[in-house]
């Protein structure tokens, strides 16, 4: 008996944990040139909402932990007000992890730094601004107004600070 509730319950444990992939639904993409993004509200690692601002000038996506990390580690070699200094504004893309691993342990490890990182936290969020990017290198968004005028990709820090920092 004790076997054969053993195997019941497994049986439905693999039933729950598929492999197979869920069928993608497409998505209206949220980064395309000249499309205003104004609209554009996100929560920052201490969970507090901001909106894009007409003042922004850049947007930086990192949509992999590869690009996120490249970022942050050049992000903290920066002053606390380089990314505002400089009108630019940070999107990391930490929806592929699972909620336990985000909660324990990214969501604490952000909040340690000090410059704010807005979040794509769920697979729903994400898709739209990952939907015909390059997500494996590092997206930056120059903006005018609140209206897309470029998108380029990049994959270095030394990369990074001259997209950032020229006009």
């Amino acid at each position: 008996m004790k076997h054969l509730l053993l195997a019941f319950t497994v049986a439905l444990l693999m039933i729950g944990c598929s492999s197979k992939n869920e069928e993608s639904v497409a998505v209206a993409p949220k980064i395309v040139v000249d499309k205003n993004i104004l609209d554009i509200t996100l929560q920052d690692q201490f969970e507090k909402e901001h909106t894009i601002q007409e003042s922004t000038t850049k947007l930086i996506l990192a949509l992999d932990k590869e690009s996120a990390h490249i970022c942050n580690d050049f992000f903290v070699t920066q002053a606390a007000d380089y990314l505002p200094k400089n009108n630019t504004q940070f999107i990391a893309d930490v929806s592929a992890a699972p909620s336990l691993i985000r909660s324990m342990f990214i969501l604490p490890g952000l909040k340690e730094f000090k410059h704010k990182v807005l979040l794509l936290d769920t697979k729903e969020k994400a898709a739209p601004f990952r939907s015909g990017l390059d997500t494996q290198k590092i997206t930056v968004v120059g903006l005018r107004k609140g209206v897309i005028e470029k998108i380029t990709t990049i994959s270095t820090a030394e990369e990074l600070q001259k997209a950032i920092e020229n006009n």
